[in-house]
């Protein structure tokens, strides 16, 4: 006698994912709240990547949902960098039954040892309008929006909206929070080291400086390493042409100054934008060293 199909994973059924938390009744289902093999495969795809979450849940905390999107986005960086933001933006999007954590990544959604929480007793409001997630808080009613969630989990993400616990109390209500990559706790983004830990953050001074006097010197120390060679390879060829020039103008050859005057302007900025983005980068708390996730 053939029996009915089982609507869920078969075999043994954990509650842990490679000692991660979950609740396999979300996390494998669909909107519907069916199982589906290839949303259990896709999850456990991104499951992988999250290896370093397991310290910052709590005893009582699960992962719901698991999904890709893009950090917010500022207007400077909409007209400087364009679509190439789908590359220096990627993050992945964790979703509890407390929070989100928000996790900026590498372009192949590999941990950056950058983390960061939206607590969902905080918020006033949480929308997915298209692929857009809209995140009100309570706290001056200050707003976020991230971008480019992946169109597989949308509906899911819409279904899950509606069960959290948003609209809590505004006693103690913060907007997101970074939290230290070793040692899980709050971080003030004043300081440029973790009070509980010691552990050092990379500072805007330092950006600031190296960009200015480095060819691609900024880029490099928030480890955005495409866009330093990218940049460093624009600054050294301005700086060679602009030599020329000189030598060209101290042999008496007049008609180089107005050359040379647009030269110097491509690379003041050059560095003008160089400065304005890496200031961008710091502004998501990045160790001075990488660390383990524990």
């Amino acid at each position: 006698m053939v029996g009915k199909k089982p609507n869920g994973p078969i075999g043994i059924v954990r509650e842990k994912i490679f000692g991660i938390p979950v609740d396999r009744s979300v996390l494998f289902t669909n909107h519907k709240r069916l199982y589906k093999k290839g949303i259990e495969k896709r999850q456990r795809k991104l499951v992988i990547k999250i290896p370093f979450i397991k310290p910052f849940l709590e005893n009582d905390e699960k992962v719901l949902l698991i999904t890709t999107g893009y950090s917010p986005l500022t207007s400077f960086e909409k007209y400087i960098i364009g679509w190439f933001f789908i590359y220096l933006k990627r993050s992945l999007f964790i979703f509890t039954n407390k929070r989100i954590f928000h996790v900026p990544t590498t372009p192949i959604y590999s941990y950056r040892y950058i983390i960061s929480q939206i607590i969902y007793k905080h918020c006033r409001s949480i929308s997915l309008n298209g692929s857009a997630l809209t995140v009100t808080f309570l706290k001056l009613g200050l707003s976020e929006r991230f971008i480019g969630f992946a169109g597989k989990e949308r509906k899911r993400i819409n279904e899950l909206l509606k069960s959290i616990p948003i609209k809590g109390k505004l006693e103690g209500a913060t907007v997101r929070t970074n939290m230290c990559p070793r040692c899980v706790s709050i971080l003030q983004p004043v300081n440029n080291q973790c009070v509980k830990c010691k552990l050092k953050f990379k500072t805007g001074i330092t950006a600031k400086l190296l960009s200015i006097l480095t060819p691609g010197g900024g880029y490099f120390y928030v480890r955005q390493y495409f866009l330093g060679m990218l940049s460093a390879i624009i600054e050294i060829a301005l700086f060679v042409l602009a030599g020329l020039l000189i030598f060209d103008i101290s042999k008496g050859v007049t008609s180089g100054i107005w050359w040379l005057v647009i030269i110097l302007a491509a690379l003041t900025l050059s560095k003008t934008v160089t400065i304005f983005h890496v200031t961008n980068f710091i502004r998501e708390i990045i160790p001075q060293k990488k660390i383990g996730a524990a």
